[in-house]
């Protein structure tokens, strides 16, 4: 196969995390070292970066900065939540993009991101080969969710999950201080999935996490629950609760939906806006048992704390950044960099990386297994805990200066042609 010449376009998209940078970062380095790339573009903002001609050179790009993104949280290049329609009910923003495309001569397209954005990674790809248009597509991977189809687990997954242990450890043990009683509520993300949540079996295998885990695989029973703190707490006088934001009831009605309306709450991708369960649990449990309730919302921490990331996760994510453009470079389009699974002969964890077709990764959400819950469905097995904890290892290598981090600072030259 001749070598294919041209620039390439990297954006991000979706919630941001800790190591999206690092696996942008991948991306960026490759490219600009590769030989069949003429030029390597960011788009500000995602898609809509290409839709408005939104682009920066990132060639201009001091080299020693760029390094930095490796450990810089949330998305250097911006982010966006914006769902292309369907070419054949409107190609209006396919048209745009393609003028782009030849604008600049891209023959490359990396797109950074969770479910949605392989989806449009998936469009773009079909519209540009439908079209004539030679330009490989390459989705990168990234979700703290965990919920990508076909990867063992996903780049951003392993530093929240730290995170949430390390932070529920910690609860625990300052929920102990007082010789009076106290019940705690963390609510963790996760809207269908909950892997996030289930993070919270690696306390409790340190022996310092939540008495109760609720996680949106399982339908969740108000009056069980109530029964179940109350029996814990009346045995020690303490109980914590770890709970994903998206647990339902039996109906599928969130449990955050009992407190608040969220029927016009929406983002960008048409899915409702959670938050507050946390908040109305807590006063749910204090009206049941008039103990000192507390409720915990993470929130953005658990996505960014990029002071706790994960060192395997950071290099797990720059080298999927990597691959995508060997891969591309080499001919492949239409994937999805993936993690596979293995271990050595003295049964460490390894890391090996493929690519998906994105037609099987778009759209499609990866729950925990039903048999890593326990019989009650408010707890984890070891199966979970042997599956998370090598993700977790290693200590960020990011750099401080007087102590605090030193994160990327981007000049954001305007690209030009």
């Amino acid at each position: 196969m001749s070598a294919l010449k041209g620039a390439c376009i990297i954006g991000q998209s979706g919630g941001p995390t800790s190591v999206i940078n690092a696996s942008a970062y991948g991306c960026i380095k490759t490219a600009l070292e590769n030989e069949n790339i003429t030029a390597v573009y960011g788009a500000c903002n995602g898609i809509k970066g290409v839709l408005d001609d939104n682009l920066i050179d990132m060639g201009k790009e001091d080299p020693a900065e760029l390094a930095l993104m490796k450990y810089t949280p949330s998305s250097a290049l911006g982010s966006c939540r914006y769902k292309l329609k369907d070419a054949s009910v409107d190609d209006t923003d396919y048209k745009r993009i393609l003028e782009i495309f030849k604008k600049y001569n891209v023959r490359y397209f990396f797109y950074n991101g969770g479910n949605d954005s392989m989806d449009t990674c998936n469009k773009i790809s079909k519209f540009m080969l439908e079209n004539g248009y030679e330009c490989r597509v390459m989705g990168i991977p990234k979700t703290i969710d965990n919920d990508l189809a076909g990867t063992d687990h996903c780049p951003g997954y392993a530093s929240a999950a730290k995170y949430i242990a390390t932070s529920l450890m910690e609860i625990y043990h300052d929920a102990r201080v007082y010789d009076t009683g106290m019940i705690t509520v963390v609510e963790i993300m996760g809207r269908n999935a909950g892997w996030l949540t289930a993070s919270a079996a690696l306390a409790c295998a340190k022996g310092a996490g939540p008495d109760l885990i609720y996680c949106p695989e399982n339908d969740f029973d108000m009056d069980t629950f109530i029964a179940k703190v109350k029996e814990i707490y009346a045995k020690s006088g303490k109980c914590i609760v770890a709970v994903s934001e998206g647990i339902h009831d039996a109906n599928g009605k969130y449990i955050s939906e009992y407190g608040n309306d969220l029927s016009n709450a929406k983002d960008g991708f048409g899915h409702a806006q959670l938050g507050g369960l946390a908040s109305y649990l807590a006063g749910v449990l204090k009206t049941e048992t008039d103990a000192k309730v507390r409720g915990i919302e993470l929130s953005l921490l658990q996505r960014c704390a990029a002071h706790c990331a994960s060192q395997t996760d950071i290099e797990e994510s720059f080298n999927s950044g990597k691959i995508a453009v060997e891969k591309a470079v080499e001919g492949l389009t239409d994937r999805m960099v993936g993690f596979v699974r293995s271990y050595d002969e003295n049964g460490n964890y390894v890391c090996n990386y493929e690519l998906f077709e994105l037609t099987v990764v778009a759209n499609t959400e990866k729950k925990i297994p039903a048999e890593w819950f326990n019989e009650t469905k408010d707890g984890l097995t070891e199966d979970f805990v042997k599956y998370a904890l090598p993700l977790i290892q290693g200590e960020t290598q990011m750099v401080k200066e007087d102590s605090l981090p030193r994160f990327v600072h981007l000049k954001k030259v305007k690209a030009t042609v």
